[in-house]
C-alpha cells in the first residue's frame, strides 16, 4: 500500500490523506476535486496493485457530516465513537466478564481487555461512555 500512498501524495498531490491498513480518507475543498481523484485512484489500484475499491464503501460527503473512519466519526473540532463500535465494546466486555467468571481467562487478561477499551475511548469525546464502561466493569467484577 506504500505505492498507493506515494501515488496519492506525489502524483495526485493530495494534501489531506490518511490511511490505516486498507482504509483511507481524502479531504478536499470541493466535491468536484474528489470526483476527479476517484477514477485516477481506481485506475492506479487496478493496474498497479491489482486491487479495487469496494463499491459500497465509497462516499463523498460534506465534512460537517463527519468522516466515518476507524470506528470514529471525525468532525472538524471533535471526534465521536461510532455507535456500532460502542455497542461492540459493551458486548465484548460482557463476553470477557463471562469468560473470566467461568475461569476461561485470567484476571490479567480481563484487565488488559478493559484497559484496551478505555484506551480506545480516550481518543474520542466519550466521557459518558467511558464512565458507563467503568461502572459496568466494576459492578460485574464485584458481583461474584
Amino acid at each position: 500500500m506504500n505505492e498507493l500512498d506515494q501515488f496519492i501524495k506525489h502524483k495526485l498531490k493530495i494534501e489531506y490523506y490518511a490511511r490505516y491498513a486498507d482504509d483511507f480518507v481524502i479531504i478536499a475543498n470541493t466535491r468536484l476535486e474528489l470526483e476527479q481523484y476517484l477514477p485516477k485512484i481506481e485506475e492506479f489500484l487496478s493496474e498497479k496493485l491489482f486491487l479495487s475499491l469496494h463499491p459500497h464503501k465509497i462516499s463523498v460527503l460534506p465534512y460537517h457530516r463527519g468522516i466515518d473512519f476507524l470506528g470514529q466519526v471525525i468532525f472538524p473540532h471533535h471526534k465521536l465513537l461510532r455507535t456500532k463500535t460502542g455497542k461492540r465494546i459493551y458486548r465484548k466486555l460482557h463476553k470477557r466478564m463471562a469468560e473470566y467468571n467461568s475461569g476461561l481467562i485470567s484476571e490479567e487478561t480481563l484487565q488488559q481487555s478493559f484497559r484496551s477499551y478505555l484506551g480506545l475511548l480516550a481518543h474520542v469525546d466519550a466521557h459518558r461512555q467511558s464512565n458507563k464502561l467503568k461502572n459496568q466493569y466494576w459492578f460485574n467484577r464485584n458481583r461474584f
